[in-house]
């Protein structure tokens, strides 16, 4: 995708974001292109609808998840990005996929980089952000380029609340 393509996506797909997450993925991407990556918010809010189609074809393990909250009115707010690198959009390497990892964790968001991943090679990820080594071989979770908040759960969300 050309930058001005991405650039624009982006800031399509942060105007569905729930204020206070916008602020903080908006860090993470910051951060993820002062490292001279280009990361893409490939999808933001979902509908109902798509969230199913994700459920069905094995893409979410929930059928209301973090993509589909809204506010009051029915307006996106979603609390979830997939931020895929606009360089390897279908195959992120793990270098990516590390620094991905370490900049939502100093926003205060997670990814699914350690989802389903063994409780000892979990430790290979940890060693390798606390490190910076992004050229660790490590294994990678089902659902890596997924971001999202840590200070609520999707029942909280659901249910109304917000995170800070």
């Amino acid at each position: 995708m050309k930058e001005v393509d991405r650039k624009k996506r982006n800031a399509d797909r942060l105007k569905e974001l729930y204020p206070t997450f916008r602020v903080r993925l908006e860090r993470v991407i910051a951060s993820l292109e002062a490292a001279q990556l280009r990361p893409r918010i490939q999808d933001a809010w979902r509908s109902p609808a798509d969230q199913k189609k994700a459920y069905e074809n094995g893409n979410s393990k929930l059928l209301y998840g973090f993509h589909n909250v809204t506010g009051p009115n029915g307006s996106p707010e979603s609390l979830a990005v997939d931020l895929l690198d606009d360089d390897n959009p279908l195959n992120p390497g793990k270098s990516y996929l590390l620094q991905l990892a370490a900049a939502a964790e100093a926003a205060g968001l997670v990814t699914g980089v350690r989802w389903g991943v063994p409780a000892k090679l979990v430790l290979a990820i940890d060693a390798a952000i606390k490190s910076k080594d992004w050229s660790a071989a490590v294994k990678v979770g089902w659902d890596p380029t997924h971001v999202q908040p840590t200070d609520i759960t999707v029942a909280e969300a659901k249910s109304g609340r917000r995170p800070k």
